[in-house]
């Protein structure tokens, strides 16, 4: 069993700023990457951040430069800083977990930007 537990979403204006939290427990052994992926409505879900095992990290091209991923392998945490945001990063936000047995998702933490 894993279970990824997300928090940090809300509601806040455009420019603001949010922290999203994942934290995953259970049978996470040999995690090899962690990430955040959004779904806005009538849209598909999409990368946003991912950080392997190694800390080597990757954006999806609209959010590079505003949010940042980070890890804390002792607490088996990934967060998601962001900066700067936009009416169209409003979404549910999602935190994926990929294992050597297959991967996981959280049930989502909605963000809302909105003036």
């Amino acid at each position: 069993q894993v279970q990824l537990v997300e928090s940090g979403g809300g509601l806040v204006q455009p420019g603001g700023s949010l922290r999203l939290s994942c934290a995953a427990s259970g049978s996470i052994f040999g995690i090899y990457a962690m990430g955040w992926y959004r779904q806005a409505p009538g849209k598909q879900r999409e990368l946003v951040a991912t950080v392997t095992s190694g800390d080597s990290t990757n954006y999806a091209d609209s959010v590079k430069g505003r949010f940042t991923i980070s890890r804390d392998s002792a607490k088996n945490t990934v967060y998601l800083q962001m900066n700067s945001l936009k009416l169209d990063d409003t979404a549910v936000y999602y935190c994926k977990i990929t294992l050597p047995r297959g991967y996981y998702w959280g049930q989502g933490t909605q963000v809302t930007v909105s003036s």
